[in-house]
C-alpha cells in the first residue's frame, strides 16, 4: 500500500538530519570543524529556529548565511520576514528591495511587502503594489496574490473590493476552495446576491460537481428570500457530498421559512447524523415541532438544547411557552424559574411568571413578579400593563387605578391606559366618567379597544359600552 505521507523511518531520518545540521551550525557559531553548509541547509537551520519561537538563533543563522551566500534572495526574504517579526519595518523594506534585484519572480517579495505596509498601515500601497503584479504571475501565484489582496482590503474596509477580488480570483481559478468560502461570507455581507448567483451559475456549468459552488449559490437565493430554488441548489451539494452539514443546516432554514415544517425536521436530523449535535440544530427542530403544535416534542428538543447550552436562558423561556400553551401552569412556572436564575433582570421572565401564577390564582406571587418587572424596566409599557392588569384580575381595582396614573406620569399616556382607565371606572361605578373616558379612546385610537375587552370580557355586558363601540365601528 503506498501512502503519501512519510514512514516513521523517514520521519526519523528527517529528524536525525535536523539535528545533524543544528549541531553543526553550534559548531561553526563556537569556531569548531564543521562540515560545509550550504544555502538549502542553513534555510532549513533558520525555518527551525523561527518555528521554534528562537528568534535571536533564527537571526543569527541568517546573519552568517547572508555572509557566505550575499546573492541568494531567499535568504534575504528569510531575514526580511524575520524582521517584521521583531517589528524592524524599515530595515525589513530596505532588504526586500535589495533582494527584488537579485530576483523579481519570487511572490513571497510581495507578501512580505504587503506585510510591511500592512504593519506601517499603508494600506493604499499594499494594494497597487498586489494589483501591479497580479497579472505578471500565473497559475498558484496569482491565486495566492489574489488571496493577499483580499485581505488587505478586508483590513482597509473597502468592503466592495473584498468581493470584486474574491470573484475575479474565482472567474480566474473556479475551484479555488479559500475564495469560494470566503465569498459566500462577502456575498451576505456586500449583499451582491445576484452577482453571486451568475459568477456561481457559471462556475457549475463549467465544473457541475463543484459542492462549494452549489451551496453558494443556495445561500445567494436565500439571500434574494428564493427559499424554493435556494433548497435545489443545497440538494445538489448534498448529493455531491452527503456529509455537507451546512448544507443541510441553511437548508432546514429555507423550509423553516416556507413553513414546511416536516421536511425541515428531517433535513435537520440528517445534520444532528453527519456532524457533530449543536444546540442550534435542536432548537430549530423544537420550533418546528412548536409550529405544528406538537408541544411534547417541542420541549424534548429544547431540553437537548439546554443540556448543550446550560446557561441560555432563552430556551427555558420556550419550554416553558411550550407549556403555556397547553395551560400547565406549573411546569411552566419551573421552566421560568430556571430562566430567571440564569438571567436574574429579565422584566419578560417576571411578567411571563406573573402570567402563570395569575392563571393559578396565586394573586400574590403574580403582582410580586409584575412590580419585579416594572422596578426592573420603569419605562416598558408592557411591564406596567401587566401589573395594571394583575391587579385588576386580582380584584385591586383602587390599586390599579393609582399604578395608571403612575404609569402615565413615567411614560405618558399610551393608547391602552385609555381603554384600561375606562374598563376600571366602569368597574369602580363611576359609569359616567367611564363612558366619557371610552369615548375618548375610541376617537383616539378605535383599533386598540380590543385591549380593553380582553382585560375584561364582562365589561361587553353593559348596554351602553355596546353601543358606543357599535356607534364607532359604524363610523370606521
Amino acid at each position: 500500500m503506498n501512502h503519501d505521507f512519510p514512514s516513521f523511518n523517514e520521519f526519523n531520518e528527517d529528524f536525525e538530519d535536523l539535528r545533524d545540521l543544528l549541531q553543526q551550525f553550534e559548531n561553526l557559531k563556537e569556531g569548531r570543524s564543521h562540515a560545509f553548509l550550504d544555502e538549502d541547509s542553513f534555510e532549513q537551520i533558520i525555518d527551525y529556529y523561527d518555528e521554534h519561537d528562537e528568534l535571536n538563533n533564527a537571526l543569527q543563522a541568517v546573519e552568517i548565511a547572508i555572509e557566505q551566500f550575499p546573492f541568494s534572495s531567499a535568504l534575504l526574504l528569510k531575514k526580511s520576514a524575520l524582521l517584521i517579526e521583531t517589528k524592524k519595518y524599515r530595515e525589513a523594506l530596505a532588504l526586500l528591495e535589495k533582494a527584488a534585484l537579485l530576483d523579481s519572480n519570487d511572490i513571497n517579495l510581495y507578501i512580505l511587502k504587503t506585510d510591511v505596509y500592512l504593519a506601517m498601515n499603508q494600506h493604499e500601497k499594499a494594494a497597487s503594489l498586489l494589483e501591479e503584479q497580479i497579472t505578471q504571475f500565473d497559475g498558484e501565484d496569482r491565486t495566492d496574490l489574489l488571496l493577499e489582496l483580499a485581505d488587505v482590503y478586508d483590513d482597509w474596509e473597502e468592503f466592495e473590493k473584498v468581493f470584486d477580488c474574491l470573484k475575479m480570483l474565482l472567474e480566474y481559478d473556479a475551484n479555488n476552495e479559500e475564495a469560494l468560502h470566503k465569498i459566500c461570507f462577502w456575498t451576505e455581507f456586500t449583499g451582491r446576491n445576484e452577482e453571486s448567483i451568475r459568477l456561481h451559475t457559471n462556475i457549475i456549468n463549467e465544473h457541475p460537481y463543484n459542492q462549494l459552488a452549489w451551496f453558494n449559490l443556495g445561500t445567494a437565493y436565500q439571500g434574494l428570500k428564493l427559499y424554493e430554488k435556494a433548497i435545489d441548489a443545497y440538494q445538489y451539494a448534498v448529493v455531491i457530498d452527503e456529509r455537507f452539514d451546512y448544507a443541510y443546516r441553511n437548508m432546514g432554514d429555507a423550509y423553516i421559512h416556507l413553513r414546511k415544517y416536516n421536511e425541515a425536521i428531517e433535513v435537520l436530523q440528517k445534520h444532528l447524523e453527519v456532524a457533530k449535535p449543536e444546540d442550534v440544530i435542536y432548537e430549530a427542530i423544537g420550533h418546528c415541532y412548536e409550529k405544528m403544535r406538537k408541544f411534547t416534542q417541542a420541549r424534548y428538543y429544547y431540553r437537548k438544547a439546554s443540556h448543550l447550552s446550560p446557561n441560555d436562558d432563552k430556551l427555558y423561556l420556550k419550554i416553558a411557552k411550550a407549556y403555556m400553551t397547553e395551560e400547565n401552569w406549573e411546569n411552566a412556572i419551573k421552566s421560568l424559574q430556571s430562566a430567571l436564575r440564569i438571567n436574574k433582570h429579565s422584566a419578560e421572565y417576571n411578567i411571563t411568571l406573573g402570567q402563570c401564577y395569575l392563571q393559578l390564582g396565586s394573586d400574590k406571587e403574580a403582582l410580586a413578579h409584575f412590580l419585579n418587572a416594572v422596578r426592573i424596566r420603569p419605562n416598558s409599557a408592557q411591564a406596567w400593563k401587566e401589573l395594571v392588569r394583575g391587579l385588576y384580575a386580582s380584584g385591586h381595582v383602587d390599586e390599579a387605578l393609582v399604578q395608571l396614573d403612575a404609569a402615565e406620569a413615567r411614560i405618558g399616556r399610551k393608547p391602552v391606559f385609555l381603554f384600561y382607565r375606562a374598563a376600571l371606572l366602569i368597574a369602580t361605578g363611576k359609569t359616567k366618567e367611564g363612558l366619557l373616558q371610552l369615548e375618548t379612546a375610541l376617537q383616539l385610537h378605535p383599533r386598540q379597544v380590543k385591549k380593553m375587552v380582553e382585560l375584561d370580557p364582562s365589561i361587553l355586558q353593559h348596554i351602553a359600552v355596546v353601543d358606543l363601540i357599535g356607534r364607532y365601528r359604524r363610523k370606521r
